[in-house]
């Protein structure tokens, strides 16, 4: 198989984990250069990282004939101006969530990308670990039953207080909806398929932050708390909410209901959940259900869940260390084989009018259907990557 060459626009926070999870790989991928916005800053940050080439521009970047696949780790108001850029250039792309900032911008690169005959996927991966890829092997083998509804929760009070460059949380294409609604989107959408129609309720908290480790105040453009009700086209309905204004919860990041049983992911931790590759994932079967056996023996409060094995590939609970990238990975597989990538821009545009479609129903005040649909993408095999 010929290994495909990659070249990164933007080195910031996330750079690092990509780096060294596609370095892994080097019979697929070879990482050839990278470019940001400040030449001297990307030259320090490519010795720390371990590129040997560091391009004076984007454009010249782009120019290299040896570049197969971009790989777009800007910030989001920008992911649509490099994507187009790297399709225009004859690049293969794969980018940091979301797609873009707005559903019209998506619309246009993967529009391009079709006129290009080029592939466009799309972070996050996480939908690639051992905990989701378990959930999917056993909703897939009726573990549960048919899956009814849910409920996803993403609640904080946003990441000023630990990353370094936060601004841009607060202005379009930020917030906790557009920022953290892609891994439980991408999640759902791996499991349950698309998304019909939506409609939702959102505010903010205040009109400015304050983002210490910037020491600075920035305004808020975007509401910071959104609650909403996704129906899917399997028929189950599923709520969501995404707020950077909760100091702190206990809530579940996850929960799924079947006719058969629930499958929970149940760390309170607003970081964990679907945006992570492992953890644990909670069962209960019908026959164990909270109130089935009454009255209980005396000593016994509770009937406990059950704990699923996930002893797949990519089961890190960590952020230091994990799996990003995979998706890459998957993607030039994909070219190679002709298929697919799982990944793949499709199914990233349509999470993006979901999240979009949220926004706009709240502000709105009424329901949103979708004008787009995805395949669900194909179940990762127990051994990718691992022959």
């Amino acid at each position: 198989m010929k290994k495909m060459k990659v070249a990164l626009i933007g080195v910031g926070d996330i750079s690092n984990k990509y780096v060294d999870n596609l370095k892994q790989y080097p019979e697929i991928v070879e990482i050839v250069g990278c470019a940001a916005r400040d030449y001297e800053k990307t030259v320090k940050r490519a010795q720390e990282l371990g590129i040997d080439h560091v391009y004076e521009s984007v454009d010249a970047l782009l120019a290299d004939p040896e570049v197969d696949v971009v790989l777009n780790l800007t910030v989001p108001e920008v992911h649509a101006k490099y994507n187009l850029a790297a399709l225009r250039a004859g690049k293969h792309v794969y980018t940091e969530k979301p797609l873009a900032a707005t559903f019209a911008e998506g619309k246009q690169i993967m529009d391009l990308a079709a006129e290009k005959g080029l592939t466009v996927c799309c972070a996050p991966d996480t939908f690639f670990g051992s905990r989701l890829q378990t959930m999917r092997e056993q909703i897939d083998a009726g573990t549960i039953g048919r899956i009814t509804g849910g409920e996803v929760s993403m609640l904080c009070h946003g990441w000023e207080f630990v990353h370094p460059n936060v601004a841009f949380y607060y202005r379009p294409g930020g917030g906790p909806t557009l920022d953290m609604g892609p891994y439980y989107l991408t999640a759902l959408v791996s499991l349950l398929g698309p998304v019909e129609a939506v409609t939702a309720m959102s505010g903010r908290s205040t009109e400015t932050r304050y983002l210490p480790l910037m020491d600075k105040t920035v305004p808020v453009e975007i509401d910071t708390h959104v609650t909403g009700v996704m129906r899917f086209a399997s028929g189950a309905i599923v709520t969501a909410t995404f707020s950077f204004d909760v100091w702190d919860s206990i809530r579940p990041r996850m929960e799924l209901y079947g006719t058969d049983g629930v499958f929970i992911m149940a760390e309170p931790d607003s970081n964990g959940g679907p945006n992570i590759f492992g953890g644990d994932l909670w069962l209960r079967r019908k026959q164990d259900f909270h109130w089935g056996k009454m009255p209980r023996p005396e000593g016994v409060n509770d009937i406990p869940f059950e704990t699923v094995p996930c002893d797949r590939p990519f089961n890190e609970t960590g952020h230091d260390r994990n799996s990003r990238g995979i998706g890459l990975v998957d993607q030039v597989l994909a070219i190679q084989e002709g298929r697919q990538a799982r990944a793949n821009g499709q199914m990233a545009l349509h999470v993006l009018e979901v999240l979009e479609g949220l926004v706009n129903a709240a502000q709105q005040e009424k329901w949103v259907r979708m004008t787009t649909t995805c395949n669900r993408p194909d179940a990762l095999p127990a051994d990718f990557l691992q022959k």
